[in-house]
């Protein structure tokens, strides 16, 4: 056997694989964040989200990314695991896409769509058409790659080597880990499937043992979600199992089917597919998964009870430990769920800074000196996940995103630094709370009742503005516009009452002091929850100093 032959074979390997990452990065970059809106608004059922599964996956090219785009949904809490459920089963269905268009041989048409795409990516300013165009661009070098390698495969069958050693291969068990270890390794089982399918087209492997193969790959998918749930919490390692079990049980179910009835299995799929091997191959593909996925539908609930059974307990929660909730600390998730993390990081963030603002509050009047001692507990909380978040944000703004995504970062730094602002706020009131125990400091009782009229506003602005920011409603855009201007004014009015009263001994010069800075500390608190509100807004407000 000529070494030119494997040669060839590997650049075709290679000009395949790289269009197959550029053509599904590409989708991900120009569809991903619409995709991903569709994915939260539509999956209220498993029936829909199962549905969508199928067009998000046949969209952007890939069930490894889809899945572990679930997987990182169950992690922020965004999907329940059984709507998950639904999702991983219809990626299962939408990958076989994929086979489907390299079966139909489009290697004749690759030189345009690499001329095209090369025009697009390097003559176009506009962003999203040069997003569109790495996708072409990336399909024309997966064809390009398929014809290099089916031209080497023509050459290898005629290797008696070769033919021996494929044509030898008859164990249906073998075949299965074949599938499984091949496709684990490379993490895509488009890939394994397509290569076959080339493999059968040119004769060198029989289409008996390529239903087996077939099986294994759809196990060695499931790789890619299980790494990427490592990091995360209980549910999304129960998200990863729930394709794990899915395709190890369906495979089991199609294995006893092949074995049984294989003779006609085959020779049903040989006649839809008009005796085309490589249409056969990518036919299997797609009915094995559709088979699947109509027998273990109505057991979707026994599948994520498994999960449980694999993944006992819950994750350890509270406040006071130092972890990041959503993201983890080992590993990043898909790049397109990448900012969805990041933005419900920010929301356990900003729920924190708003409770210490309220016990901050609480232990000035109150002088509590536990809920004093907890504002310095958790205000060490609040500022380990500034830096963490930050850190995070910098990793992801290295990587390749979603176009919308992107161009979120630079706000998305910003919120962190208002919030830790915050919760330095918290901590100045609580510093207040000491100062006022220590020199036997009292307050008046009309000091007392504009502090907590003050505080009141300044909770209410705060919960409509995180609340803004995290689930991108404008539901109270002009509520907070109102209260921003209620406090400005509240602000000065008490400075002016606080003036008067000293002026007539109603309070001494230290609780004022005090007092003053209280009232001050609420209204720049405003003008972060403000800033936090239009974050991700086109049209941004004049930013406020503190």
């Amino acid at each position: 056997m000529d070494f030119s032959v494997i040669v060839t074979l590997m650049g075709g390997l290679g000009l395949f694989l790289l269009g197959m990452k550029q053509m599904s990065d590409g989708l991900e970059k120009a569809a991903g964040a619409k995709m991903r809106g569709i994915l939260e608004a539509v999956t209220t059922n498993r029936l829909m989200g199962t549905l969508i599964g199928i067009l998000f996956c046949a969209v952007i090219q890939s069930s490894s990314a889809t899945t572990v785009m679930a997987v990182s949904f169950v992690n922020a809490g965004m999907m329940t695991l059984s709507q998950a459920a639904g999702i991983i089963m219809g990626a299962n269905i939408g990958t076989t896409i994929t086979s489907q268009l390299v079966s139909f041989n489009l290697s004749a048409y690759a030189p345009l769509f690499l001329f095209l795409g090369v025009v697009m990516t390097q003559f176009m300013k506009n962003g999203r058409i040069k997003k569109i165009g790495e996708v072409i661009l990336g399909f024309g070098v997966l064809f390009m790659g398929l014809s290099v390698m089916s031209g080497s495969m023509s050459a290898l069958k005629d290797s008696p080597q070769v033919a021996g050693l494929l044509g030898g291969l008859r164990s249906p068990l073998l075949g299965v880990l074949m599938g499984t270890v091949i496709t684990a390794a490379i993490q895509s089982s488009s890939v394994t499937v397509s290569i076959l399918l080339l493999m059968a087209q040119q004769g060198l492997i029989e289409l008996p043992i390529c239903f087996y193969i077939i099986l294994g790959c759809n196990i060695g998918a499931c790789m890619s979600a299980l790494l990427a749930s490592l990091s995360g919490k209980k549910d999304a390692k129960r998200a990863a199992l729930i394709h794990l079990f899915f395709n190890i049980i369906g495979t089991l179910i199609m294995y006893v089917v092949l074995t049984v009835a294989g003779g006609f299995v085959l020779d049903m799929i040989v006649r839809i597919s008009g005796s085309d091997p490589g249409r056969c191959v990518a036919n299997a593909h797609t009915l094995f998964k559709i088979c699947q996925v109509i027998i273990l539908f109505p057991f979707t609930e026994g599948i994520v009870k498994l999960t449980y059974l694999a993944v006992p307990g819950e994750d350890k929660t509270g406040d006071t430990e130092f972890e990041l909730y959503y993201i983890g600390s080992k590993a990043m998730f898909s790049p397109t769920t990448a900012v969805v993390e990041a933005v419900r990081e920010l929301e356990h963030m900003g729920a924190l800074a708003y409770e210490n603002l309220n016990r901050g509050l609480d232990a000035l009047i109150s002088l509590d000196e536990e809920e004093i001692n907890r504002i310095y507990e958790v205000e060490k909380q609040i500022n380990f996940m500034n830096h963490a978040i930050t850190d995070y944000l910098v990793k992801i703004n290295q990587l390749t995103l979603p176009i919308d995504d992107s161009m979120s970062i630079g706000a998305l730094f910003h919120v962190v630094n208002d919030i830790e602002r915050i919760g330095d706020h918290a901590e100045n009131l609580g510093d207040s709370a000491r100062n006022r125990i220590r020199d036997h400091i009292t307050f008046s009782d009309v000091g007392l009742s504009e502090l907590r009229e003050m505080g009141a506003k300044v909770n209410k602005i705060l919960e409509y503005s995180i609340d803004m920011f995290a689930h991108n409603t404008k539901e109270h855009l002009q509520d907070i516009m109102d209260l921003e201007n209620e406090i400005d004014e509240m602000e000065r009015q008490f400075q002016k009452n606080h003036v008067e009263r000293l002026t007539r001994n109603e309070c001494t010069a230290a609780s004022g002091m005090i007092f003053s800075d209280a009232i001050s500390g609420f209204e720049r608190v405003a003008d972060h929850a403000t800033n936090i509100a239009y974050a991700l807004l086109e049209e941004v407000p004049d930013d406020e100093e503190d």
